[in-house]
Parts: structure tokens; sequence; C-alpha cells
């Protein structure tokens, strides 16, 4: 590569953002249903778009009645702290943490909570012990690692008998993975990974062991209104059914409502999983065609399929910016660089809503990229 060639194919789409996340291929303003806007979310058609989003998702994600699931504020940051909030401080804790959101989590327990966690970690690109984890403590982490591209490779290490409770950040996870939901008592996340949906609202799902702690343990704080899940003493079970907590962005969930038929239309959660491991090959094809791409997360077991983190080589963080900088300036690729918090490199977003050939045809303008700034 000693000549700087401009690509003559760009990405239709160059929507490469790890959230929000690129609108579905077949997304448009004018496609969405507005009959809810400017009507009150308590109103007979807010509640049944409310509940209808709620019913799509629990289609989409095969989850099963064991599980109940609503829309909460504060997107998918909000639904965790909601979770911890809410059902911490029964039991010990322990706190995972291979990437930002999950130290964020570590944080909130240690210093907001004072709940003394225990903490295990790994660096970006690696995966703890998981063998370490106690299973009769509450245990939070994230599936899938937004900004360090890793993942749990399976529920395998979630014991069947455990006496405390799994929490799932699952953001960059749920619609990309077949996930055990009979390991899991809370999940959450938010519609603009994977969905390609608008951000603001996050999502909780609560299995049965999660409900029977929400109803005989009161937490040693306050809670703010909108993280109350109990009323009168019993679950608010109004929040799974679409009434909720404060006032939604009835824009928003239409948006959800977008994304969930078209997912339906794919044939659903494996429609979308086939989509987003059809990108994540395209791009590793392209990390094994050049000796100064490589993936952070070498491990392909517990790389993410979803946001992909590479490392360029001999880069830093001003390089980086710079690299990025061209390739939106071209209308190439956009939002590329790496987390902030992470170290430098690259991060293209392969979910499902990111089509393939865009994907393809990233590789010559990673490398157009490349050679202009070594020249």
């Amino acid at each position: 590569m000693s000549e700087v060639t401009t690509p003559e194919v760009r990405p239709q789409r160059p929507y490469f953002s790890s959230g929000p996340c690129a609108k579905p291929p077949v997304w448009s303003p004018d496609k969405l249903a507005t009959e809810s806007l400017g009507r009150s979310h308590r109103a007979k058609i807010g509640k049944t778009r409310l509940a209808y989003c709620i019913d799509l998702m629990r289609e989409m994600l095969q989850l099963p009645d064991t599980h109940r699931i609503g829309i909460v504020p504060g997107s998918d940051t909000g639904a965790f702290e909601m979770a911890m909030w809410t059902m911490l401080g029964a039991r010990p804790v322990t706190a995972l943490a291979w990437e930002s959101f999950g130290e964020g989590w570590v944080t909130d327990a240690a210093k907001q909570l004072r709940l003394d966690p225990t903490i295990i970690r790994a660096d970006y690109g690696q995966l703890p012990d998981l063998t370490q984890v106690d299973w009769s403590n509450d245990v939070l982490f994230t599936w899938n690692g937004t900004t360090s591209g890793v993942r749990v490779p399976n529920g395998d290490w979630i014991a069947d008998d455990r006496a405390g409770l799994s929490f799932a950040d699952a953001t960059s996870a749920v619609f990309a993975y077949d996930l055990p939901w009979d390991k899991i008592d809370v999940a959450t996340f938010s519609w603009q990974k994977v969905l390609g949906g608008e951000g603001g609202h996050g999502v909780l799902i609560l299995g049965p062991r999660a409900v029977e702690r929400l109803e005989t343990h009161t937490p040693a704080w306050p809670l703010p209104k909108v993280f109350r899940l109990m009323s009168k003493g019993a679950l608010a079970e109004g929040v799974f059914k679409g009434e909720t907590i404060n006032t939604p962005s009835m824009l928003a969930v239409e948006d959800a409502i977008f994304a969930l038929e078209w997912a339906k239309s794919l044939g659903g959660l494996d429609g979308l999983k086939a989509r987003s491991d059809a990108n994540a090959a395209a791009l590793d094809k392209i990390v094994e065609e050049r000796d100064w791409l490589s993936h952070l997360a070498a491990d392909p077991a517990s790389r993410s399929k979803t946001s992909v983190c590479l490392s360029v080589a001999g880069a830093d963080a001003d390089f980086i910016k710079t690299f990025a900088g061209l390739l939106e300036k071209e209308g190439a690729a956009y939002d590329i660089a790496g987390y902030r918090d992470a170290p430098p490199g690259l991060r293209i977003w392969c979910g499902a809503t990111v089509d393939t050939a865009d994907i393809e045809a990233l590789g010559p303008w990673l490398d157009w990229a490349y050679v202009s700034l070594k020249s």
C-alpha cells in the first residue's frame, strides 16, 4: 500500500456508530405511525401502543412467560440503576468489569450504595476468570461489553442452583444472541443498540427470582420515584403492561415498534442474528487480510459480534481521531473511533441494522485512511 487511491465505492449507509446505531435499512420518518402522538400515554391509544411494543419485544426475544418486561426511564443505564437500587443489599455483591460500563456498575455498588462488592476485573480485550464467581452473591456483569468488544461466550458459567441473582446488562447482546433466560434474573437494554431505535428509554426484564426479591426485600436507602417498582407492598404490575412510571416519548415508542415489526419481517430473532453474524464475518475477513489491523478481543469465543473493537498498529489517540475524521469527511464511515476510555482503536457496529455490503465496502476505505495518514 504505497499509493493513496480513493476507493470508488462508498458504503450506501455509512452508519457504524455503536449507539445510537444505524436505523433499520427500510426506515424513514414518514413510515412511523403517528396516531399516538399528542395524546396522553394514559389514554387507550397510548396504553395499547406501549403494550404492543412490549408484546413485540417478548416475541422477538423469545422471552418465556416467566419473565416480565417493562419500559422504564433513562435508557439501559436507567434500567440497570433501577435494578441495582431496588434489589441489591439483601446479599453480598460481586461486580465484574472488563470495560467502562462494567466499571460504572462497580462504582455505583461501591461508592453510591456502599455495598463493599467483590470486584473481578480484566483488561480491555480480555474476559475475567468466570469460575471465580461466587453464586451465593448477587452478580453484576455486562453480557456484551460495548466499549471493549468482549462478551461472555454463553450462560454455562451461571449456576443453576445460584442463591444470588444474576444482573445482566445486555444492551448490545439482546436481538443478536440466543440468551439463556433461565440463567438471567435481571436483564436490561436500550432500543438504540441492535434495533437501531431512539435513546432515552430503557427496557427492564425480570425473572421470577427477581420479582421475589422485590417483594421480600426493602432497600436500606431511599428510592427516587422513577426507580420505584413496588406499590402498596406489591409489585407494580402495570409497569410491565405499558403503564410507564413517567411520561414516555410516544415517538420513540413508535420508532421502536417500527424496528420490531421490521425484525419480525426478517423471521424474528433468527433473522436478526443471521444479519449480525454475516456483518461480523465480513469484518473478520477485512481484519484477517490486513497486518496493521487486529481485534482487541483476541479470543473469538468471547469476541462481540455487534460492537467490534479493533486495534490499529502503532496508533495513538490522535491518529485514531484523525483517521475517523478523514472517513467522516468523505462520507465513508461515521463514528468509528473507539470509546474514549478504551485503548486507542476503532469500533465498528455490526448489529442487524447494518447491511453486510456496507461492511464489505468499508475495507478499502480503511486502507485509504491508513495509507493517507502513514504517507
